[in-house]
This record gives C-alpha cells, sequence and structure tokens, in this order.
C-alpha cells in the first residue's frame, strides 16, 4: 500500500459490509442515497484509501440518470441510461450497498437479459453546464430519434433504416409478426411489391428489432 498524506494509506480493495462482495478501483457501484425512497446512486470508484482511523473513503465518479440531468428524461433515453458526468466526492465506503455494471451502448444492446445491476451509457456529462459528449447521435425513423434499447424497431429491407411500429402505422403485436419489411416511402420510390404478411412490407426479427431483452 503507497502512503499518502496525513496518515492515510491507499488500499486495493473493500469488501461491502454483511456480503463477500470486493470492490476495487474502477468498479461501478451503487451508494445509498440520503432519502431511502429513492433509487441508489451509480457511481465509479476511482480511488481508495485507508484514514488514520481505520476507515476506508471512496473517490467517486458519479453517473447521472437522465431525470438529474438539466434537459431531464427523453423519449429516446433507455430505463437502465445514465451519464457519466463530471462530478467527483469522497465518500465512506460504507454507503456502498452493491456492485453494477455499466455496459458501454453497444454491449448493452446485445445482452440476452438484462438485470437489475445493468446499465448503460453512451454520453459523458458535464454536470455545471449541462453539456454532452457527444452532443450529436445518429438518428432513425421518420421521428428522427436517437435508439432507445427499450423500443422494438424494424429495419426496412431497401434503405436498411430502422422504424418504430407505430410511425408506420402498425401495432408491436403486428410489427413482431412480419417476416419482411419495406417502409412506405421505398415502397413509393421504387415501387415494391408488398409481399403477404406484411405491413407495407414485412420486418425483419434481428436484434435491433426486439423489444428489449427480459429483465431479471
Amino acid at each position: 500500500m503507497a502512503k499518502t498524506k496525513q496518515g492515510k494509506r491507499d488500499v486495493d480493495s473493500y469488501t461491502i459490509s454483511g456480503t463477500n462482495k470486493v470492490v476495487r478501483v474502477g468498479d461501478c457501484v451503487l451508494m445509498r442515497p440520503v432519502d431511502s425512497d429513492n433509487q441508489p446512486y451509480v457511481a465509479r470508484v476511482e480511488k481508495m484509501e485507508l484514514d488514520g482511523r481505520g476507515s476506508v473513503r471512496v473517490r467517486v465518479r458519479w453517473y447521472y440518470r437522465p431525470e438529474e440531468s438539466k434537459g431531464g428524461r427523453r423519449q429516446f433515453h433507455g430505463a437502465k441510461e445514465l451519464f457519466l458526468s463530471d462530478h467527483f466526492d469522497m465518500q465512506s465506503a460504507n454507503t456502498i450497498e452493491g456492485k453494477c455494471v455499466v455496459h458501454s451502448f453497444k454491449n448493452y444492446t446485445k445482452l440476452d437479459n438484462v438485470g437489475p445491476e445493468d446499465f448503460f451509457c453512451r454520453f459523458e456529462y458535464k454536470a455545471a453546464t449541462g453539456a454532452f459528449t457527444p452532443d450529436r447521435v445518429a438518428v432513425y425513423c421518420k421521428c428522427e430519434m436517437p435508439y432507445n434499447p427499450d423500443d422494438l424497431m424494424v429495419q426496412c429491407d431497401d434503405c436498411k433504416d430502422w422504424f418504430h411500429p407505430s410511425c408506420m402505422s402498425m401495432t408491436i403485436e403486428q410489427a413482431k409478426k412480419l417476416d419482411h419489411f419495406v417502409c412506405s416511402d421505398c415502397v413509393k420510390e421504387n415501387g415494391t411489391k408488398r409481399p403477404s404478411h406484411a405491413y407495407a412490407g414485412s420486418a425483419k426479427y434481428e436484434p435491433k428489432a426486439e423489444s428489449k431483452r427480459q429483465r431479471r
């Protein structure tokens, strides 16, 4: 263990009280909120140190939920979406309730099952200004909204764009029954014949055309 000023020492790990779960620098953790009715805070552990009284303190970098940001939650934000902020704090390790995983957006969309400990992050967030990095992301569908991994989308076999069933005047149940899909614009432009069992075509039931994986 390396010595730090004022008799403090860096530590490599911390075992969460009452459990056998070990937290290390770089892990993401759930931290006890001030109000017990609120959801746990999510943070990434940047440093751990033992003070002169034998207590472990952790330096954390907070994740914000969309509703905690200046812009608030928007339609395209996923239920498990977080923003990695530039807000750092020192906290008692005793406030750590458990461990979690904050996936990249790409890896999250590939999960077969989403558990309570699974989150994803695609933006960094500046708490003081409300600015996001990146400040632009790809948009899809006629509504030109970023992809929400909780929503079912169908891909057009012609233009390869993705569409929300509701924007294509069909229900989710209808979209799930489709085998191929050609969007209404491609039907008009190319004169594509709509196959049977199609709603403006037929939807391909691929990873992005799945309503978000089962939550445990």
